[in-house]
């Protein structure tokens, strides 16, 4: 048989008992802690003046070329003559081009005219072929049709159409700004997601409530992209159209100087061209940051 042995248990000291719970005062409530918030990005000013360095490298290297006679100066005149010839078309009034700034004037307001009446109608089409089956067969296929079509090709056509006027110069541009801008808006409002959709239909939202707060918005960046891409072709169409029976313009001072074989004044008229197209095209970069806070980018983080 194993032996077993007692254990007996010792008392515990008094001062090792454990002494009982003291009830505890309930303390002040602890503040819920807030969600760290995402910190929108910085935009620092030197990043406006750092795109102005490969422009400033071209002009640059112009001048190299143009002074150290790698290229002939009466075919690619350097910038200094540029600049003091435009200098020469502001201050006077030529007999043979007019001022620079008159023609400036002239070519904004066939290029406002023509771009409104295009982007709006083109808005239109997008809305109507986006939202209704019924409009996309009706509209889509005669839009693909005119994208298809050579846009340049169609000025013989409208100058026996419309005559050699105004309203030739203004359509061209109006078809020019409407087929890039109808494109992304319709891909926009199609590609809005169909959970965004069905939220608002939970929320009770009425089909106008729908349109307004759901699809504009969800189809808001690829339209502005299209809006962007819209102002490039309609100064392209305006550069054309110029150049076709006008009296007046830009384009106008270019066809003059190519009779008169001045290289100089055609680059003016390019460079006016090309600063006019920088400049939109910075207003609407303007509108996008601002119409789409909300979407963070690569570079943004």
């Amino acid at each position: 048989m194993p032996r077993t042995t007692d254990v007996s248990v010792l008392p515990l000291a008094p001062e090792q008992q454990l002494a009982p719970e003291q009830p505890t005062a309930p303390g002040p409530p602890k503040r819920p802690k807030r969600p760290k918030r995402t910190q929108r990005p910085r935009s620092y000013g030197g990043h406006g003046w750092a795109r102005l360095v490969s422009p400033a490298a071209v002009v640059v290297l112009w001048q190299v070329v143009s002074v150290t006679g790698l290229v002939s100066a009466q075919k690619l005149p350097p910038p200094t003559t540029v600049w003091h010839t435009a200098v020469s078309l502001v201050t006077t009034d030529s007999p043979a081009y007019g001022t620079l700034q008159g023609a400036m004037l002239v070519s904004l307001q066939r290029m406002a005219i023509g771009f409104t009446f295009g982007a709006v109608v083109a808005i239109g089409l997008a809305l109507v072929a986006g939202l209704s089956r019924i409009g996309e067969d009706a509209i889509d296929p005669l839009m693909q049709i005119l994208r298809t079509l050579p846009l340049f090709g169609l000025i013989p056509v409208f100058i026996v159409w419309f005559g050699i006027g105004e309203l030739p110069k203004v359509i061209l541009i109006a078809l020019g700004a409407a087929i890039p801008l109808y494109l992304n808006t319709f891909a926009g409002i199609r590609g809005v997601d169909a959970r965004l959709a069905e939220a608002g239909r939970a929320l009770g939202l009425r089909r106008t409530e729908m349109i307004w707060h759901v699809i504009l918005p969800g189809a808001l960046p690829q339209a502005l992209t299209g809006l962007r891409q819209s102002l490039g072709v309609a100064w392209l169409a305006l550069v054309v159209a110029e150049q076709v029976n006008a009296n007046a313009g830009l384009g106008f001072i270019i066809s003059q100087a190519t009779q008169f074989l001045r290289n100089d004044v055609i680059l003016v008229a390019l460079a006016v061209y090309a600063a006019l197209g920088l400049i939109t095209d910075a207003l609407v970069r303007l509108l996008e940051r601002r119409a789409l806070a909300w979407r963070l980018g690569l570079l943004s983080q």
